[in-house]
């Protein structure tokens, strides 16, 4: 993998409750297609997207946004980078390698219940579309 041309700092979403120094590993299930099991664990340079992630992430705990630094190589997501998006507005990234946590985030936005379920709504269809792949 090439190194990504940003030095964050990043972050990264999800409903589990996490200490400085844990490390966030690739080999879970996905949050968009429950039946992928991830060759990679995914994160951002921003904090509103891994605020939105940890909204939609499963489980029923409260979600969590967390200061992450990588400790490999990483690279341009994929799944929204010129495929979605021209170039990486969002500012995702993805790694094979282990995401350090830093800190946990307390001043992120949450979404609204009409927001969060506006997404969870987009969520739905993009699970029941058989052509919609996650790039593994």
């Amino acid at each position: 993998m090439k190194q990504a041309p940003d030095e964050g700092p990043f972050f990264h979403g999800t409903k589990a409750e996490l200490q400085a120094g844990d490390l966030l590993t690739a080999g879970f299930r996905s949050n968009y297609r429950p039946e992928v099991v991830m060759n990679h664990i995914y994160f951002t340079a921003l904090v509103s997207g891994a605020g939105l992630a940890a909204e939609l992430a499963a489980g029923d705990t409260d979600p969590r946004v967390y200061e992450v630094l990588p400790t490999g190589d990483f690279e341009d997501d994929p799944n929204v980078t010129d495929k979605k998006f021209p170039g990486n507005p969002t500012r995702s990234y993805r790694s094979s390698s282990a995401l350090k946590v830093v800190r946990e985030v307390s001043d992120w936005t949450r979404l609204t219940p009409d927001e969060l379920q506006l997404w969870k709504e987009r969520l739905a269809a993009l699970r029941a579309d058989e052509r919609a792949e996650i790039i593994n």
